[in-house]
């Protein structure tokens, strides 16, 4: 990667590099960032920074305990929030950069008009030489703060780590650099084993580099597995990733000077735009299970998935939903548009295609998901 090539960067910074070890924001350590960052739009780069903190921020300021109940976080978030953003805003004006505050839910990426909208804008900023400062909205999507029971409900983002990517794919960045409290991805738990080796490059995210990360650490809600999975979006979208200690001493800078910090990941295969969005940018509220020889069809042939394949529909999806695709050891190997409801589903499953109109008494296509829908995982 040649650092000075590249044009459009999304910089995450995590609750914990932006607390001292009071949880007080840190102003010395932000402002340094500030300095860094600033410099580097000066050199005509486009910057995006996506920024965690507002609960912790909140809490601090209003004495509370943010764990204490869901309404305690918002209140926490849409406080913390304001701080945050004046911080951010003081910093760069300082240095006569204009900011642009986003807030964002889930919503906002699995809805494709909202999506290609934010696109948009996102875009014209950066035209106009604003610096996006973006945050998930805390203070009304819950999904991030508490989670969900439903096991097969997923959202499109549950962490920043994972905001910072499919950001920094829709902008088809170059780079997102993920500042954290830990120096990058190690073959073991630092914090543990003494012993344990960085890796400085990753070329690909395999089950072995997937099997290293760690849970996520405290006072954030992320962790290696999220920065893996946010680095996974990133890398098939034709950008790198480096995950590096945002706690070591003027690190952007040096890392604009060459520097060698922390874990590098790499460009992959690319996704197209719209692939991108059916894998990694939409909520998930169905799943089709299908046997071994739809599976290979779908994966090995690029062919679409016919009712013939279908084995078991799991959740409630209408027609126009993105579902999970698994196969028959119930494994996710790929997501899709359904043309079809999960009711209509359940009726033709297991048919043949030219049997559809008879049994639904109306006919959408010939296949529940066709090919050009399909993005493999």
């Amino acid at each position: 990667m040649d650092i000075n090539n590249i044009k459009r960067i999304v910089f995450k910074f995590g609750t914990n590099v932006l607390r001292n070890d009071e949880k007080e924001i840190s102003l010395s350590r932000v402002y340094s960032f500030i300095e860094d960052i600033a410099k580097l739009h000066r050199k005509g780069k486009e910057i995006i920074i996506v920024t965690s903190g507002a609960v912790g921020l909140g809490s601090k300021q209003l004495n509370v305990d943010s764990a204490e109940s869901l309404a305690i976080k918002q209140a926490c978030a849409a406080v913390g929030q304001c701080r945050l953003m004046s911080i951010y805003e003081d910093g760069f004006g300082k240095y006569s950069i204009n900011t642009a505050q986003i807030l964002l839910t889930e919503d906002d990426f699995s809805n494709r008009i909202k999506y290609l909208s934010l696109s948009n804008v996102l875009n014209t900023l950066l035209e106009l030489r604003v610096i996006p400062i973006i945050n998930q909205n805390d203070t009304v999507s819950s999904s991030e703060l508490e989670g969900t029971d439903n096991p097969i409900f997923s959202v499109s983002f549950s962490d920043n780590d994972k905001l910072s990517a499919l950001v920094a794919s829709k902008l088809d960045a170059d780079l997102l650099v993920i500042l954290s409290d830990i120096n990058g991805l190690y073959n073991d738990n630092p914090k543990e084993n003494p012993n344990a080796k960085l890796i400085t490059d990753v070329k690909d995210i395999t089950g072995e580099i997937t099997g290293y990360a760690q849970s996520a650490s405290q006072g954030g809600r992320g962790g290696m597995k999220t920065k893996l999975e946010a680095a996974k979006v990133v890398t098939h979208s034709g950008g790198f990733v480096i995950i590096a200690n945002g706690k070591s001493p003027q690190v952007i800078k040096r890392l604009f000077d060459g520097e060698k910090m922390g874990t590098t990941f790499y460009p992959v295969e690319q996704l197209s735009q719209k692939r991108r969005w059916i894998a990694y940018a939409t909520n998930i509220t169905g799943q089709i299970l299908v046997n071994e020889g739809a599976k290979k069809a779908v994966t090995e042939k690029n062919k679409s998935l016919l009712p013939l394949g279908m084995l078991q529909i799991n959740g409630i999806f209408d027609c126009g939903d993105v579902v999970s695709i698994l196969d028959e050891s119930k494994c996710e190997f790929a997501r899709g548009i359904a043309n079809y409801s999960s009711d209509d589903c359940k009726k033709i499953l297991g048919e043949h295609s030219d049997n559809i109109y008879a049994i639904l008494g109306h006919k959408n296509y010939d296949a529940v998901i066709t090919k050009d829908n399909i993005a493999l995982l």
